[in-house]
């Protein structure tokens, strides 16, 4: 049996899956969570939930190189290793990681805008290292706004509306980029390296409140496939192809209007993931496997609609049981869930997409339900 190490700040749908291809696994990742730790052999995860005691915040306790700490481990005994979001296949020894292996140039948003913006209709990006510089460039588009985003990073964490009033924000970590509002769709795209196939396109869910996100561009799920994505899939296809990545990738759009904006390009698996196995009926990590091995697999049309939905605390609260059909990433019963943090996720599908979101929507329901919230502990 092959050994494969899954490293990122949640692995456990891939994990998951993996493990209904046969793979022994281990995982290296920050939540540990309940039925992460059903599909793997050992693990290790920076959160350490105890009863009674706070899981405090993911901002706060992640970083990079914690990850790479926990994984060091596993890294001789894998014969495989996947990357995912908040992990460097660069710091791996690249004959083992399965998908791309030098992702640094697209990992940063300003790269990755040089090297798209001449191709592909994007917004307006600058780097800036004084609040002076971000002022004139803002006053030169009285007609646009702009908001601050993190030079590197994933899920729509740190990503601010720009006010003259933040004076105290290192710039050297963000670029400056012009606000483009509409649909936001993510596509999911396969890549052989020598041509890409687009399996699925969804709506994103960005910032929801009723999902307690207090991130105002956090991400917070799918809502799967889109039906009419005016091109999308297409563009998705092409900017794979550009970049000439490998397996399952990620391509973020903004439907404005009939304008399509590329927004960015994650270079891995994402967190559509669960949506395409449910809606395609398929094992996405075969699919991903196979790809990168040049292996275009076939995909079937979408079977269901299928619905992702992340749900965040809010209020501070202490975890009941949370075993319900269709919640994922369950944390251990009576830890506490600081209010804004990620708490479960909550996947659903059915033939008709009102069905899938109503289901969705109950399930939230039922989680927050089973939250003690805690005014004083």
């Amino acid at each position: 049996m092959e050994n494969v190490l899954v490293v990122g700040v949640n692995t456990r749908s891939v994990a998951c899956s993996l493990k209904k291809l046969g793979y022994n696994i281990y995982s290296a990742d920050y939540f540990g969570t309940c039925d992460l730790q059903d599909c793997v052999s050992e693990y290790k995860s920076i959160l350490k939930q105890k009863a009674y005691q706070s899981c405090g915040y993911l901002s706060e306790n992640f970083n990079t190189g914690c990850l790479d700490e926990l994984a060091k481990d596993f890294v001789d005994s894998a014969d495989f290793i996947v990357c995912l979001a908040g992990a460097s296949p660069e710091n791996y020894p690249k004959k083992k990681i399965i998908g791309n292996k030098n992702v640094e140039d697209v990992k940063n948003k300003y790269k990755q805008y040089k090297k798209l913006k001449d191709e592909f209709k994007l917004p307006k990006t600058f780097y800036v290292s004084e609040m002076v510089e971000a002022c004139e460039i803002i006053d030169n588009y009285p007609d646009k706004r702009f908001i601050l985003k993190p030079i590197q990073g994933s899920g729509g964490y740190g990503i601010k509306n720009w006010e003259k009033k933040d004076e105290n924000i290192d710039l050297k970590e963000f670029i400056l980029q012009e606000l483009i509002e509409g649909l936001n769709i993510s596509v999911s795209v396969l890549s052989t390296g020598s041509q890409s196939h687009t399996i699925l396109t969804s709506e994103q869910i960005i910032g929801e409140v009723n999902l307690g996100q207090r991130e105002v561009y956090g991400y917070c799920g799918n809502i799967a496939p889109l039906m009419d994505d005016k091109g999308a899939a297409r563009m998705g296809e092409a900017v794979i192809n550009y970049l000439s990545l490998v397996g399952s990738n990620g391509v973020d759009l903004i439907l404005r209007n009939d304008d399509l904006f590329l927004i960015e390009v994650n270079p891995r698996l994402q967190g559509t993931f669960e949506c395409a196995e449910a809606s395609l009926g398929i094992n996405m990590m075969k699919a991903h496997m196979e790809a990168c091995n040049g292996v275009m697999m076939n995909i079937p049309k979408p079977k269901k609609f299928a619905v992702k939905m992340i749900i965040h605390n809010m209020q501070r609260s202490i975890v009941g049981d949370l075993s319900f059909k269709g919640v994922y990433d369950v944390p251990k019963k009576n830890v506490i869930i600081e209010k804004g943090e990620p708490v479960v996720t909550v996947i659903n599908s059915k033939r008709v997409l009102e069905d899938a979101v109503y289901s969705a929507e109950k399930q939230v329901d039922d989680v927050y339900s089973s939250l003690k919230t805690l005014e004083y502990f």
